[in-house]
């Protein structure tokens, strides 16, 4: 079983670019994880408990509860929009995850692993934490970052994070994939010798917040909203869930010896999924073998600034598909941006990469190939005489470029999975401009010729709209149609190979499927 997630959204807040990408770049992983042959499970949803919603909420003059379903709504209305597929929805203030919260709560308490004490310092209210001397910046000032800072003193609940951190540091340092891209594994030892000796407070009075997750055993206490939301990635998928619960099998999905996949921003490595989660899962008994890989990706900005509301610089992706179509944004999310690392949002650059990569190179290889096809051979398919030089170069290109996807996809590197795409289908227009189907079918001796070229040319489609499949099914499906193979897209990794279009196989006329987008979107 291979078991992703993302992490649940924050419902404070509106959907943007960073969190479409996220979702998008989830939903391509699992649809080829399919594609794979893997059974998938695909878990996201959204964070609804902390401060901010009860503070925005009362500003607004409604209930937490009305304020979390009407935001909650944009994010699912979102993800069906941009046609994410997932297996599992996650909301925190569902029964099942509360009941969650709350036995682990007190399974903690009775090992020993929560303490409660008083505390004074500085608390951030946007981040929902109290700082530490270490989060001033080098003029002794707490950054923008962390929003307004008050001086709090109260009593709290702690979890003993201090137990668990010489694990952790030896646990990363043996480890080479836990954290991917492996560069951001430095950068989270580094915090972490700044986190020695720090437990977690992880709970708030409910005099000040009372929009969480009761303690079990301390009704005047609230959870703190990372140490719930961070539960959900088990809760949800069914740790200690009754059987008639309707969530799945934990022992299936979350294994002895298996490494679910999280998918985060790498602004929330540090602390929350790099330090305290591992640390959770190690107080309530996860072995090594169990502590999930952290696939972190960067920030979409604008011109090197990151997107805030703030600045007015924040893409709205409802607009953009709107504008642009489902299949555009999709693409370029994952294609323009380097695994791992923060990349510029530009609007000329998705009108480029469409049109280049999708309109002209595969979308003009499928209409030419399929137009000729119907005009030389009555769109039926032949395979024809023997092979020449330039028909095993063609074969050749599909194979390294299908082995080279592959490598890329299993590395979770769509961006790198797309270029080896592309690069065989500029071989195949390479191709036609070399063979000139059109001069052939002048020589009636060359029939045979012909069929040999078209059919390399349908056999090149075939196969790229399996690969093309995880990343934009719907124009995989369409490419599928036209090639009268509408199954075409249910095939597996494994089931590839030259021959894929049986022997006078007909195909249908040319529908373009990647229609241009015009240079006047920009205006």
């Amino acid at each position: 079983m291979f078991y992703l997630t993302t992490a649940i959204d924050y419902t404070n807040g509106s959907p943007h670019i960073g969190h479409a990408y996220e979702k998008i770049l989830a939903d391509m992983i699992a649809r080829y994880r399919r594609l794979r042959g893997d059974e998938v499970y695909f878990l996201t949803g959204v964070d609804q408990h902390g401060q901010k919603v009860q503070q925005t909420a009362e500003k607004e003059g409604i209930s937490p509860e009305e304020f979390v379903a009407r935001n909650t709504q944009k994010f699912s209305d979102l993800w069906a929009k941009l046609g994410v597929k997932y297996d599992g929805w996650a909301e925190t203030i569902d029964p099942r995850h509360k009941a969650c919260v709350r036995s682990i709560l007190s399974e903690l308490k009775d090992q020993g692993q929560l303490y409660k004490k008083s505390h004074a310092g500085h608390y951030s209210v946007r981040q929902e934490q109290f700082l530490q001397e270490r989060d001033r910046d080098d003029a002794g000032n707490f950054g923008p970052e962390w929003g307004e800072v008050v001086e709090i003193e109260e009593e709290n609940w702690y979890f003993k994070l201090s137990d668990h951190t010489d694990w952790l540091k030896n646990f990363l340092e043996a480890s080479t994939d836990i954290i991917l891209p492996t560069f951001r594994k430095a950068e989270l030892l580094n915090a972490l010798e700044r986190n020695v000796g720090t437990d977690l407070c992880i709970s708030r009075p409910k005099a000040r917040l009372r929009w969480g997750i009761e303690f079990p055993f301390d009704e005047d206490y609230v959870t703190y909203v990372w140490f719930d939301a961070l539960i959900n990635y088990i809760s949800f998928a069914g740790y200690q869930a009754a059987k008639n619960s309707g969530l799945p099998d934990f022992s299936r999905l979350w294994p002895e010896h298996s490494r679910p996949v999280h998918i985060i921003g790498k602004d929330i490595l540090i602390p929350a999924h790099g330090i305290y989660w591992p640390c959770m899962l190690h107080a309530m008994g996860f072995t090594d073998s169990q502590m999930p890989h952290l696939l972190v990706h960067g920030w979409w900005n604008i011109r090197g600034e990151k997107m805030a509301k703030s600045t007015g610089n924040v893409v709205d992706p409802a607009i953009l598909a709107d504008q642009f179509g489902v299949e555009a944004v999709r693409y370029y999310l994952v294609r323009d941006i380097v695994n791992g690392k923060d990349s510029d949002f530009d609007l000329a650059r998705l009108i480029m990469l469409y049109n280049t990569e999708l309109a002209n190179a595969l979308g003009n290889l499928c209409n030419r190939t399929l137009d000729m096809s119907q005009r030389f051979t009555g769109g039926i398919l032949q395979p024809g005489g023997p092979l020449t030089a330039d028909d095993s170069a063609l074969q050749v290109s599909l194979t390294e470029s299908t082995a080279t996807y592959q490598t890329a996809m299993d590395e979770f590197d769509i961006s790198k999975g797309l270029e080896a795409l592309n690069q065989h289908v500029v071989h195949c227009n390479q191709y036609i401009d070399r063979m000139k189907p059109w001069e052939l079918n002048k020589d009636p001796e060359k029939k045979d010729r012909l069929a040999t070229v078209l059919y390399h040319l349908a056999e090149s489609i075939a196969h790229a709209a399996i690969l093309l499949s995880p990343v934009l099914p719907d124009a995989a499906a369409k490419l599928a149609n036209q090639l009268k193979l509408p199954g075409l897209t249910d095939f597996k990794l494994a089931d590839l190979h030259w021959g894929l279009l049986p022997d006078g196989h007909i195909i249908d006329k040319p529908t373009p499927v990647f229609p241009r987008i015009v240079s006047e979107a920009l205006a």
